[in-house]
């Protein structure tokens, strides 16, 4: 069996946290789904020990405590944590909000869907775009190719 690196995904609403579970399950994306509720929380988790790097950050920016916009800013100037890819996912349609979170260098920005069958798609996006990107080789051989988001079931592309 293949180990798998987790997602973490960083929102402070329950429910939009549940959809995003659901919709791992219903795409059968095998990846382990880590949640924290705010950027201070996920900086904690991110330069903990003994925690795994997540493959990919999934990014509200609307939370209490820390923002996402506030989080990016500490977390792309990180040698560490810079490297990983973070998809904005988010209710803002804020023209400020695209432009500031590209220029900290994210991978993606998505309108979060009220649909859950929009939603689906949204991730089952975000997900082939991860499985379809070829990424570079770490140093030892095992870096960021290895972080793709996986889908369990074959055929489901």
């Amino acid at each position: 069996m293949r180990t798998l690196k987790p997602v973490l995904l960083i929102e402070d609403d329950h429910v939009d946290a549940m959809t995003v579970k659901r919709a791992f399950t219903d795409l059968k994306v095998t990846n382990p789904l880590i949640h924290k509720l705010n950027g201070e929380e996920a900086l904690e988790y991110l330069r903990g020990e003994g925690g795994q790097k997540p493959c990919a950050i999934l990014l509200d920016l609307n939370m209490p405590k820390m923002n996402g916009i506030e989080f990016l800013k500490i977390a792309k100037t990180d040698d560490e944590l810079k490297k990983i890819p973070v998809i904005v996912l988010t209710t803002s349609k804020s023209d400020e909000d695209r432009v500031e979170t590209f220029g900290l260098s994210v991978a993606g920005y998505m309108i979060k869907p009220t649909d859950y069958k929009k939603f689906m798609e949204t991730i089952r996006v975000i997900d082939l775009y991860w499985t379809l990107s070829e990424l570079p080789e770490g140093p030892n051989g095992n870096g960021l190719r290895d972080s793709k988001i996986v889908v369990g079931a074959a055929g489901q592309r």
